[in-house]
C-alpha cells in the first residue's frame, strides 16, 4: 500500500512539471514581444521552479508518509508474532499438564487394578474361611445349615410375634385415647354449637319492665312495696341498673313462680300498693296450684326435651348420622312422663308405647325406649342417650349440691318455724339471711329480739352452714275500721 502511494505521488509529480512545461513553452512560443517574450520565460521559469519545489515538497511528504506506515506495519507484525509465541508457550504448557495427568491417571488406574486383586483374593479368603467354619459348626451343633435355619427363623418368628402384639396393644391403647379425644372433640362442639342457657332458672327467675320507671313504683315509698312483695311470698326481689327487668331469686321455684306471677300482673295492671300486693299474691297461688309442672333435671320436661333434640342433632350431624332421627328420638323421649299419673311403670317403656300407637317411625321409638338402657339398637339411640346425659350433666343439673342447697334452706325454715307465735319463715340471700314474720298478738316487740336470738341460736347448734346468717323478725301490726 505505501509503495503504491508513493509511485501515485511521483507519477502526480511528474504530470504537474510536464503541464508546467507545456504552459511555459506555449508562453514562449506565442510571445509577440520581447518584454511579453521575457516576461513569460521569467514566469515560466518561476512556474517551473514553483513546479519543482512543489514536487520535491511532495516527493518527501509522499516518503515520509511512507516510512510512518511501513514502521506502523512493522510493529504490528511484531505484536502478532509476540501474541503467537504467547500463545504456543500456552499450548505447550497445556500439552504438558496434560501428558501428566495422563501419567497420573494411569498410575492410578494400575493402583486400581492391583487393589481390585487383594480385595478378590481377600474376599476368595473369606470365603473358604466362612465354608470351614460352617463344616465346624455343623460338626459340633450336629445340625445342618437348613435345620440352624429353621431354628433361627423359628426364634424370629417367635419374637416377631411378641413384638407384634405388644405393638397392636400399644397401637390398639392408641386409638382409643384417639377416640376417646375425639368423642370428647364432638361433645364439646355439640354443646358449643347449641349455646343454651346453662345457668336456667334453678334459682332465679326474671321479670321484665316496660320502662325503669316502673322500678320506682314497685319499690314504693320508702321500700313499703317491694318489702311487702317479699313479706307475702319470701322472695328476694332484686332491683338493680340492668335495664327492664327485675331478678327474683329463692330456692324453692313454686314460691319464686308465684312472685313471677303477681309481680307480672301488678306491673301489666299498674297499680301497686300492700293491698294489691297481698290480692295478686293470692290470685297467684290459687292459680300455681291449678298449673302446677312436671319438672325434670331442674328445668321443665318441655325445655329439657328441647335440648336433647338439638345436642342429638348436633352429635348425629358430626359422626355423620341421621339428623332428623336423632333430633326426633331426643325431643320424644321422655314424652311417657306426661303419663305416669296416669300409666304405671317406667317412662321410658310408657312413652314407647305412646309413640308406637301414634305411628312415629320405628327407629325413633326405639330411641325413645332405650334412652335409658346400655344396648342400643342405632347409632341414633346411643346419640340419643348421649345427649340426655349431656343436658342432665350441665351445671346446675341433678347435682347433689343443688339437693344439699335445698335441704339446707328448708331445714332452715323448719327451725324458726318451730317457735311459737311464727306464722312464716322464709330463707332468702341464698340461705344467708332467714326473715321470720310473728303473729303481732303472741309477740310483742320485746319478744322479737328475745326470738330473733333464740332463733340463731337453735340454728347455730342443730344446722351446719358456711358463713353466718342473719335472722330477722318482722312483726307487723294491722289496724281496721269501716266507713259507713
Amino acid at each position: 500500500m505505501s509503495v503504491m502511494i508513493l509511485i501515485l505521488s511521483v507519477l502526480a509529480a511528474a504530470g504537474l512539471t510536464t503541464g508546467l512545461i507545456a504552459v511555459a513553452w506555449l508562453l514562449l512560443s506565442t510571445r509577440k514581444n520581447g518584454n511579453k517574450i521575457q516576461r513569460s520565460q521569467e514566469e515560466a521559469a518561476a512556474s517551473v521552479s514553483n513546479a519543482q519545489e512543489e514536487q520535491r515538497r511532495i516527493l518527501l511528504a509522499a516518503q515520509e508518509e511512507a516510512l510512518r506506515i511501513r514502521e506502523a506495519g512493522d510493529q504490528e507484525i511484531k505484536n502478532q508474532r509476540r501474541e503467537l509465541n504467547r500463545m504456543e508457550r500456552r499450548h505447550t504448557q497445556k500439552e504438558e499438564q496434560l501428558d501428566q495427568r495422563s501419567s497420573g491417571l494411569d498410575h492410578q488406574e494400575s493402583e486400581i487394578e492391583r487393589r481390585e486383586s487383594i480385595a478378590q483374593s481377600a474376599l476368595q479368603q473369606a470365603e473358604d474361611v466362612k465354608e470351614q467354619h460352617t463344616r465346624e459348626l455343623e460338626r459340633i451343633a450336629s445340625l445342618t445349615i437348613s435345620e440352624a435355619r429353621d431354628i433361627v427363623l423359628k426364634r424370629s418368628e417367635d419374637e416377631a410375634s411378641h413384638e407384634l402384639a405388644k405393638r397392636y396393644y400399644e397401637l390398639e391403647k392408641e386409638h382409643q385415647l384417639r377416640a376417646d379425644d375425639n368423642a370428647r372433640r364432638i361433645i364439646t362442639l355439640a354443646i358449643n354449637r347449641l349455646a343454651t342457657d346453662v345457668v336456667s332458672e334453678s334459682t332465679t327467675s326474671v321479670v321484665p319492665l316496660p320502662n325503669d320507671e316502673m322500678k320506682g313504683r314497685l319499690i314504693g315509698r320508702e321500700g313499703r312495696n317491694i318489702r311487702a312483695l317479699e313479706a307475702q311470698t319470701g322472695v328476694d326481689i332484686i332491683v338493680d341498673d340492668t335495664p327492664g327487668i327485675v331478678t327474683l331469686s329463692c330456692f324453692d321455684p313454686v314460691r319464686r313462680e308465684i312472685a313471677k306471677l303477681a309481680l307480672t300482673q301488678l306491673v301489666r295492671d299498674g297499680r301497686i300498693q300492700p293491698a294489691r300486693i297481698e290480692e295478686s299474691v293470692t290470685r297467684a297461688i290459687r292459680d300455681i296450684e291449678e298449673t302446677m309442672w312436671k319438672a325434670a333435671t331442674g328445668k321443665t320436661c318441655w325445655t329439657h326435651s328441647i335440648e336433647v333434640g338439638l345436642l342429638a342433632g348436633m352429635l348425629a350431624s358430626e359422626v355423620g348420622a341421621n339428623v332428623q332421627t336423632a333430633r326426633a328420638g331426643g325431643l320424644l323421649h321422655d314424652i311417657g312422663k306426661a303419663m305416669t299419673h296416669e300409666i304405671p311403670g317406667p317412662h321410658a317403656e310408657i312413652g314407647y308405647d305412646l309413640t308406637t300407637r301414634n305411628g312415629v317411625a320405628s327407629i325413633v321409638t326405639h330411641c325413645v325406649l332405650e334412652h335409658h338402657d346400655d344396648e342400643h339398637s342405632s347409632i341414633e339411640s346411643f346419640l340419643v342417650a348421649a345427649a340426655d346425659g349431656i343436658s342432665a350433666a350441665r351445671p346446675g343439673a341433678r347435682k347433689e349440691s343443688i339437693e344439699q342447697y335445698t335441704r339446707r334452706l328448708k331445714e332452715l325454715e323448719d327451725t324458726a318455724n318451730s317457735f311459737a307465735g311464727v306464722q312464716r319463715a322464709f330463707a332468702i340471700q341464698a340461705g344467708r339471711e332467714i326473715r321470720v314474720m310473728v303473729s303481732p298478738t303472741d309477740v310483742d316487740d320485746i319478744a322479737c329480739a328475745s326470738l330473733a336470738r333464740d332463733i340463731a341460736g337453735k340454728v347455730s347448734q342443730e344446722l351446719q352452714f358456711p358463713g353466718q346468717i342473719k335472722v330477722t323478725v318482722i312483726r307487723e301490726t294491722r289496724e281496721e275500721s269501716i266507713a259507713r
